[in-house]
């Protein structure tokens, strides 16, 4: 079977079935066929492949400023973790005492003369787990939770010697370059007068995300990323350390996006290449329903990256300014071969 032409994928409800999974598993659609000088391929992208040259060159007629903006929150900020994560270790090395800051030694070095003996200079060594902070959950994170399986069909016990669906294929295939859209519930929330809480099961429905891209003049196209900014780090930075410990670290409920058929079909049928907002789990936390878990619709059953916890302010800010939703979006996760997360290392430019 020759590979799908991105642009005319089957609508979600016409997607062909997968057995023992449920409706709207794209497994395959994406797998390049054998040829008579190559092997068949099983894809590592998922949704990425709608990343196509033409959208690439499309989303570039976004950038009519020149103005950039950060989306990357300080890995240092999540100082109080959930379920029991790492956060940050940041240690800086001083070659001319030859120690680290913390006060251990480092195995001796005896400079060459000839590479500068005592040269005044530092090195950093830096630790955290990638679901600490801004990040990118890649399709090795998540398998779908009743059947265990991820995307692609990869088992559990499969994935981590398989070889696919590590943040390395993100990198070979350039990155990730698209328009970007933001819909801003916190400012949608300010004009309708709702009152929430982002550390409560507050639900963003389809209907509210489409008020929204209408109220800010934003016509969704096929390969956007669609950021969602809920305040949930507004919140973090506005509060204690104890606020922030009752809340994330021992905390079970989240502002986000509400889970379901509707908004499933929405985001394949749109062909949004993949989402993010600033909050923890960009869905809202717990889902009304396990057979609706977006975490498995999108990452394993979909393979659609999702985006956590980035830093969308200063873009909400600059989106006022410019009067426009939409910008060109770029995003360069680590290459790190087999990996799972990744910082996004993304920036809007308007």
């Amino acid at each position: 079977m020759p590979t799908p032409d991105v642009t005319s994928l089957p609508k979600w409800k016409d997607l062909p079935p997968v057995p023992g999974m449920p409706q709207g598993t794209v497994w395959g659609l994406f797998d390049t066929p054998s040829t008579s000088t190559s092997s068949a391929k099983k894809d590592s992208l998922g949704t990425l492949n709608l990343l196509t040259p033409d959208v690439a060159r499309a989303a570039s007629s976004e950038i009519k400023t020149g103005k950039s903006v950060s989306l990357n929150w300080g890995l240092e900020n999540l100082s109080c973790p959930g379920f029991g994560r790492k956060k940050l270790a940041h240690t800086f090395v001083d070659w001319r005492t030859n120690t680290r800051i913390s006060g251990e030694d480092l195995p001796k070095y005896e400079w060459k003369e000839a590479e500068g003996k005592g040269f005044y200079t530092y090195d950093d060594e830096v630790g955290f787990n990638t679901q600490c902070g801004s990040q990118w959950d890649g399709l090795r994170h998540w398998g779908h939770s009743k059947t265990g399986l991820y995307y692609n069909g990869l088992r559990h016990e499969e994935v981590l010697k398989s070889g696919m669906l590590g943040m390395e294929h993100i990198n070979n295939r350039g990155g990730i370059v698209t328009r970007g859209v933001l819909l801003d519930y916190v400012s949608f929330s300010t004009r309708h007068n709702i009152s929430y809480s982002p550390m409560s099961r507050h639900p963003i429905s389809l209907s509210t995300l489409l008020n929204i891209a209408a109220e800010s003049n934003v016509q969704i196209r096929k390969g956007d990323i669609v950021l969602v900014r809920t305040g949930w780090t507004k919140w973090y930075e506005e509060h204690s350390e104890e606020e922030r410990e009752r809340w994330i670290t021992n905390g079970s409920a989240w502002v986000g996006v509400d889970g379901g058929q509707e908004v499933v079909e929405w985001l394949w049928d749109e062909g949004i290449a993949a989402v993010a907002g600033d909050s923890i789990g960009w869905e809202v936390w717990p889902p009304a329903s396990d057979d609706w878990r977006l975490h498995d619709h999108l990452l394993s059953m979909m393979g659609m990256p999702i985006g956590e916890m980035w830093d969308l302010e200063a873009l909400a800010r600059e989106c006022e300014v410019q009067n426009r939703w939409s910008f060109f979006l770029t995003s360069s996760p680590l290459n790190v071969t087999d990996g799972v997360a990744s910082p996004p290392n993304a920036l809007a430019i308007f």
